[in-house]
């Protein structure tokens, strides 16, 4: 069975949802221009309502390492999960704060894929998210897919996870079709940008879970 990690929670209702539904990481994200930034109070707050056996990823967008750190400690971040952000920062980061490290590759053709290669011995785990127009203000969570054929017979040079566009309606097939270990999800359970429908994430965690 696939893991799932819920994405950009930013209410105690959404992290009721995911942990109750069985997620196996929520995230937080720690990016102002998005519509799911928390701020330190709000991230304490949900973190401190996550049980040990799911993990807390913190979400950022090419940071510095003061925010990475404050973000580390405000949130109990098991993880963090770096859009953006070249392999020489992703593995200073990782080595700064010895966190379980995420480096997100954005996907649109197959040879977009050759960028993991890069993150060998400086990321722990690879994200394959769908690549957004380059005036995008967000680099993720705005509902876009890739065509997952892409990932046909590639030799993923890390453990990795599948993002982008997925939905209650989809996700089956999208762990189906690419035998995705973990998948991610943001705005494919939300009611509006932000903010998370505790339906669609119950929806989203049976679904996963019905392909197990």
């Amino acid at each position: 069975m696939a893991a799932v990690k819920i994405c950009g929670v930013t209410s105690e209702a959404a992290v009721d949802a995911a942990v109750r539904g069985g997620a196996s990481h929520v995230g937080l994200v720690f990016f102002p221009p998005s519509p799911r930034h928390v701020d330190w109070d709000c991230a304490a707050a949900l973190a401190a309502r996550v049980p040990s056996h799911v993990g807390i990823v913190g979400v950022f967008v090419d940071p510095d390492e003061q925010l990475v750190e404050q973000a580390a400690q405000a949130g109990r971040l098991a993880t963090i999960q770096l859009h953006k952000t070249a392999p020489g920062k992703v593995a200073h980061l990782r080595r700064l704060t010895e966190l379980d490290t995420w480096a997100a590759v954005p996907v649109k053709v197959r040879a977009d894929l050759q960028a993991a290669r890069g993150y060998v011995g400086a990321a722990d785990r690879l994200l394959y998210d769908a690549k957004t127009p380059d005036d995008a203000a967000l680099p993720g969570g705005m509902g876009l897919r890739f065509d997952w054929a892409v990932l046909d017979g590639f030799v993923h040079p890390l453990p990795w996870a599948l993002s982008g566009g997925l939905d209650p309606a989809n996700v089956a097939e999208a762990i189906a079709r690419t035998g995705a270990p973990l998948v991610d999800v943001s705005s494919g359970v939300e009611s509006a940008p932000g903010v998370k429908d505790v339906d669609k994430v119950a929806a989203f965690l049976q679904a996963a879970a019905a392909t197990g």
